[in-house]
């Protein structure tokens, strides 16, 4: 959600529009409790970054990687809403990384957060292998050769799949996570059996989450989490109804959005063991 930034944020806003980064907005998430510096035009973070981040299950003293970081929105959140937890990220685009970097000081997270740049394809030297407790990503949802871009360069880059297939998005989320650590990814529900088959042999307890634009009509998108190194097989979560008859969103949708309510996804194989 947009919203006027105050003297300090206008003045960082000149300074990054003159560096050639504008033009710029300032958004609220979280109800507040985030702010972040974002591009006018071009790759913005939204709904599906506060969804995704309320999924993971983190604890103080966890480390956590989000892969394709954008401007930082998914790692703020989670470490805004999950005190003791510290997030990596990983960016393929410097423009971003720059933002992301502004954003880490903005909500006073230096030492929390840390965004590097790189690809998936190059397995970065600063992200280690087997060692974050969760990883999580909101990979580009639109085939390569498949699908016309964006005309905003970074949104291109965000939304089309590029040198990197949907696969290696998924290999690379597997090889980064500790053993029986959570993977988590929040994508085109008519795409979503492609990363089950990503998954399959490797990673076990799935959730499906669907996320319901309104009560009677079909997911676009859902959250998939499963854990590395399980076993056993696949629950159809409920989900969360996203818009309400009147209001802008339902008020299950308003405690996660606005109030930093976590999803909890574990809770339906609790319940499957019961």
């Amino acid at each position: 959600m947009k919203s006027n930034p105050d003297k300090r944020e206008a003045d960082l806003l000149k300074d990054l529009e003159k560096q050639g980064l504008g033009p710029l907005t300032v958004d609220d998430f979280l109800g507040g409790k985030v702010r972040l510096i974002q591009l006018k035009e071009g790759y913005r973070a939204g709904m599906d970054a506060v969804l995704l981040a309320a999924s993971i299950p983190a604890l103080s003293g966890d480390r956590a990687l989000d892969i394709g970081a954008g401007t930082g929105g998914v790692a703020i959140c989670l470490a805004r809403r999950c005190r003791g937890v510290t997030v990596d990220g990983l960016e393929i685009q410097d423009s971003l990384v720059s933002l992301a970097d502004k954003n880490i000081a903005l909500n006073g997270l230096a030492g929390k957060v840390v965004i590097h740049q790189g690809s998936v394809v190059a397995d970065p030297q600063d992200i280690p292998e087997n060692f974050y407790h969760h990883v999580f990503a909101n990979p580009p949802y639109l085939e390569g050769g498949q699908a016309i871009a964006p005309p905003a360069k970074s949104k291109g880059i965000a939304y089309v799949e590029g040198e990197a297939a949907l696969e290696d998005w998924v290999k690379f989320a597997l090889s980064k996570v500790k053993n029986k650590g959570t993977l988590t990814f929040i994508f085109r529900a008519d795409r979503m059996h492609e990363i089950c088959r990503h998954l399959y042999g490797r990673a076990g307890e799935l959730v499906i989450f669907p996320l319901w634009p309104r009560v009677g009509q079909p997911a676009k998108r859902v959250i998939i989490r499963a854990r590395k190194g399980l076993h056993g097989g696949a629950t159809i979560a409920p989900g969360l109804v996203l818009h309400g008859t009147e209001e802008r969103y339902s008020r299950q949708a308003e405690a996660v959005l606005r109030e930093a309510k976590m999803i909890d996804l574990a809770q339906y194989h609790r319940a499957k063991k019961a």
